[in-house]
């Protein structure tokens, strides 16, 4: 099989592809990077605004329950990037074009 049907079939299976990364002028905030973290990289958001609370199970097998928030940073050329938070922690970066 041809180098490129492989990658191609590669990208293919991958699903879509979101961002987990997010210039900030000349710092990087990515997911799992903690709210202080993102505030000080990209400073404060054009709004935030509280979406309610989640049940996740933590990494000993406990419900927790945690905050979720979304930051909306932009407009930067154009793109409004939205930034997800699950307690404390940056979960998904998201853009769109226009509000």
């Amino acid at each position: 099989m041809n180098i490129r049907i492989v990658s191609l079939l590669g990208l293919l299976l991958a699903g879509p592809l979101h961002a987990d990364t997010l210039r900030c002028d000349s710092h990087l905030v990515s997911t799992d990077d903690p709210v202080q973290e993102v505030e000080a990289k990209c400073g404060e958001p054009v709004s935030r605004d509280f979406l309610g609370y989640r049940e996740r199970v933590d990494e000993w097998g406990f419900l927790q329950e945690v905050r979720v928030e979304e930051w909306v940073y932009g407009p930067r050329n154009g793109m409004y990037y939205y930034l997800r938070f699950e307690g404390n922690r940056l979960v998904d970066i998201d853009s769109r074009r226009g509000r």
